[in-house]
């Protein structure tokens, strides 16, 4: 008795269900994507072949470049709002809650003191203007930056019952001298131990 063939018929996909996923999922990723802010201060870092990422938490980071200029940040806002409130001790300046608020948003900043009130009500894009902050006091006669240091380990001690751990963030033309200062300020308060953020160097090195 002969064979009976079956027709063989082409295989087709419907991929109509699948390009709607597709444009789902983009258009959910651009609406919920945070933009990344621009840096106050932008520096080049030195290239390194060491790949260890900085903490996600109880981190601050002290940016130096342009000569000499030092900008401080923390990472957490509500660590930053109590720094704030330490440092308001500190020099008898009083801060009302909506400044504290704005201050908590700001990822850093390179002001004396005095002159935060005037910064804090501007626009981000304003604040990052060029020049507009000539960077913290932080020579033997005004040493401000000491403060900050000192204000933002007791803040994250009391807020996240943690050690504040330390990042400088140089620019790879800085001289020596500058970057030798902030370990100073750093190993007086008994930080020995701190990072260095660099750049990846690449294989063509």
């Amino acid at each position: 008795m002969a064979k009976i063939k079956m027709s063989k018929k082409a295989t087709a996909i419907d991929m109509t269900a699948m390009c709607d996923v597709a444009f789902l999922l983009l258009t959910f990723f651009i609406l919920t994507a945070t933009a990344k802010q621009p840096e106050v201060l932008p520096v080049e870092t030195p290239s390194s072949t060491v790949q260890v990422k900085l903490p996600e938490t109880d981190l601050a980071i002290i940016t130096i470049g342009d000569s000499g200029k030092v900008f401080f940040g923390v990472k957490e806002p509500k660590v930053r709002m109590k720094t704030l409130e330490f440092i308001s001790e500190k020099y008898n300046i009083q801060f009302s809650e909506d400044e504290k608020t704005k201050f908590s948003l700001m990822d850093e900043f390179g002001v004396p003191v005095n002159q935060l009130k005037v910064l804090l009500p501007m626009k981000s894009a304003e604040r990052n203007q060029k020049g507009l902050q000539k960077g913290i006091p932080h020579d033997s006669i005004d040493n401000q930056l000491a403060e900050w240091v000192r204000a933002a380990r007791e803040a994250n001690a009391e807020v996240n019952e943690a050690q504040l751990n330390f990042a400088i963030k140089g620019d790879a033309k800085e001289q020596y001298p500058e970057i030798k200062k902030i370990m100073d300020i750093l190993q007086k308060q008994k930080v020995n131990r701190f990072n260095l953020v660099t750049g990846l160097r690449g294989e063509n090195f």
